[in-house]
């Protein structure tokens, strides 16, 4: 996909936001990997790489031998333009990997002026929009940080949220996909049936928001 990328670079604005190779990127070995995460910032680079709580996961995932984190974030909207003419998904700065070849697609929730960022970025990973319509083999969709405290606006979108710091509970997220994900096989659909005690977990679809 790296060449259909390169192709409409130089007929957007800023097109060292969607290269990625910045010095002290992480790129790791898909096939060793057990656990794949999109880290998604719903803003464009600028703003996202500017963000600390985007290097500390970042850094704490990229630290297990069994997981991957990439970065993904939202395109202005003249490369949106190409990418749709195009059908160009959207796709991780460190791979160039579709977003939905992952196994996670998280969000970091900064601001509610972001949550119409969120839908576009899911439609532009050629994702469904509701929860409800996703299938087995398509990525986990996670939404967490400050706004998610509140999850009732984008609970009819997002499988799971993560309330609290991020940091605190990353590591057992993605112990308890691996198990899950281990003994039954999927990539995602029945995973909010997985039994943890972890209250930072919400799941919209067996939560009484």
């Amino acid at each position: 996909m790296l060449k259909q990328i390169e192709k409409i670079l130089l007929k957007v604005q800023k097109p060292a936001r969607y290269i990625g190779g910045e010095w002290n990127i992480i790129r790791k070995n898909w096939a060793e990997t057990a656990v794949k995460v999109a880290f998604a910032f719903p803003d464009v680079y600028e703003i996202g790489m500017s963000h600390l709580g985007l290097q500390i996961l970042y850094h704490i995932v990229n630290s297990r031998a069994d997981a991957l984190m990439e970065r993904v974030f939202a395109p202005w909207p003249d490369m949106e333009k190409m990418m749709r003419e195009r059908k160009i998904p959207l796709y991780s700065l460190e791979s160039y990997r579709p977003v939905r070849d992952f196994d996670l697609f998280a969000f970091t929730l900064q601001s509610e002026m972001t949550y119409t960022n969120v839908l576009n970025m899911l439609d532009l990973a050629g994702l469904p929009l509701h929860s409800a319509e996703r299938k087995d083999g398509e990525p986990l969709v996670i939404a967490g940080g400050p706004c998610a405290c509140n999850p009732e606006p984008l609970a009819d979108f997002i499988d799971l949220f993560v309330i609290g710091e991020g940091e605190e509970v990353i590591q057992e997220l993605l112990d308890l996909y691996k198990l899950v994900h281990k003994r039954r096989n999927f990539s995602g659909r029945r995973f909010g049936k997985a039994k943890t005690p972890n209250t930072s977990f919400s799941f919209p679809d067996q939560t009484n928001l």
